[in-house]
């Protein structure tokens, strides 16, 4: 068991970066050393006096080196982008200064789908500097990719892959609202419509399922259309009038020889019992065995990113240097305990 608490930096304090200081608030053996962000309103405030059962004192700085003992950090968790090249300039960063880093960027989640030339950049530096990079949240990182794995680890043959997930973008700030789109009207987004991302992740959860099925040559493809309210919703970080989009309906498919091996399903919307939506994550794999799996209603998006994200630490740490994906870490489980007792003293 290692005897010093585990030295966490948090970079990007919106809902998901506050939600895992929140965490990590109520966890063993953690320190947070501080968190960067560079909301004015933030800059400066203490820690303690946005989580009141944070007792340490612990402030957020508008850049890392503000952060008093910031190099005595394990590990840092990313929590400021959704695309691998403009995180990049971070995660460089902090691993040539020796911190660990666990990103939330979507495509970081398996960096090799869109960026195999920096994601091997990424790994080499990593190596060279003796610290790991990982990237994970609820999706992709779980609900639509490795959980689908773990369940094929029954079936002795996979000719199908069917994934859904209805899920609520409520929980989500600023940044994911712009992404979808939520708020503008019809008019608005069929002009901005190139510009907006929708889920991103669709590449990186069929990649990372082909490469842990030992699947080649999978084509992926998307499609993406407006989800409009019939009624005014109002989120924590959103709101969208009624006849205005409060979300967007996406779908992929990943064609293997001709055939649809995979098709994946990812409508997610502002607060969606409003819509008369039912929310939920759903697997149909067929082969030997046929399997169906139901969860309703979803697991929260994010509640599950935070929580994954710090669930993670112990194992990354435990982990060998360079760049890695979900496939490459031990099964993800709760810290119920005193995190140190799951890392290895060598850390």
């Amino acid at each position: 068991m290692r005897q010093e608490k585990i030295k966490v930096m948090i970079w990007g304090f919106g809902a998901m970066g506050k939600g895992m200081a929140q965490m990590i608030a109520h966890k063993q053996g953690f320190q947070i050393l501080g968190a960067v962000d560079m909301n004015p309103a933030l800059i400066g405030k203490s820690i303690k006096e946005l989580i009141s059962d944070y007792a340490e004192d612990a402030r957020i700085a508008s850049s890392v080196t503000d952060i008093p003992h910031w190099e005595r950090a394990d590990i840092c968790l990313l929590a400021t982008d959704s695309f691998t090249e403009k995180a990049y300039p971070k995660i460089e960063w902090l691993v040539k200064h020796g911190i660990n880093v666990i990103s939330t960027a979507e495509q970081m989640a398996y960096p090799y789908a869109a960026n195999p030339e920096l994601s091997k950049k990424m790994d080499e530096l990593a190596k060279a500097y003796h610290v790991r990079i990982l990237g994970t949240g609820v999706n992709p990182g779980m609900m639509m990719d490795l959980l689908v794995l773990f369940l094929t680890g029954v079936m002795s043959d996979v000719k199908n892959i069917e994934v859904s997930r209805v899920n609520s973008l409520s929980p989500f700030g600023k940044a994911v609202m712009e992404e979808q789109g939520v708020g503008l009207s019809i008019e608005e987004y069929d002009a901005k419509c190139t510009q907006i991302s929708g889920h991103i992740g669709f590449w990186e959860s069929i990649s990372m399922m082909s490469e842990g099925l030992g699947l080649k040559d999978v084509v992926v493809s998307q499609t993406m259309k407006p989800i409009i309210t019939d009624v005014d919703r109002t989120s924590p970080h959103g709101f969208a009038k009624a006849g205005h989009v409060c979300g967007i309906d996406m779908e992929a498919e990943g064609v293997k020889d001709g055939k649809t091996f995979f098709h994946l399903h990812h409508p997610q919307q502002i607060e969606p019992h409003l819509g008369g939506i039912t929310t939920g994550d759903y697997i149909t794999l067929a082969g030997s065995p046929n399997i169906k799996m139901s969860i309703s209603p979803e697991v929260e998006g994010g509640m599950g990113t935070i929580a994954i994200c710090v669930n993670m630490i112990p194992l990354l740490l435990n982990a060998t240097p360079g760049l890695k994906t979900m496939l490459d870490l031990p099964v993800p489980r709760a810290i119920c305990g005193d995190v140190r007792a799951l890392v290895e003293e060598k850390i």
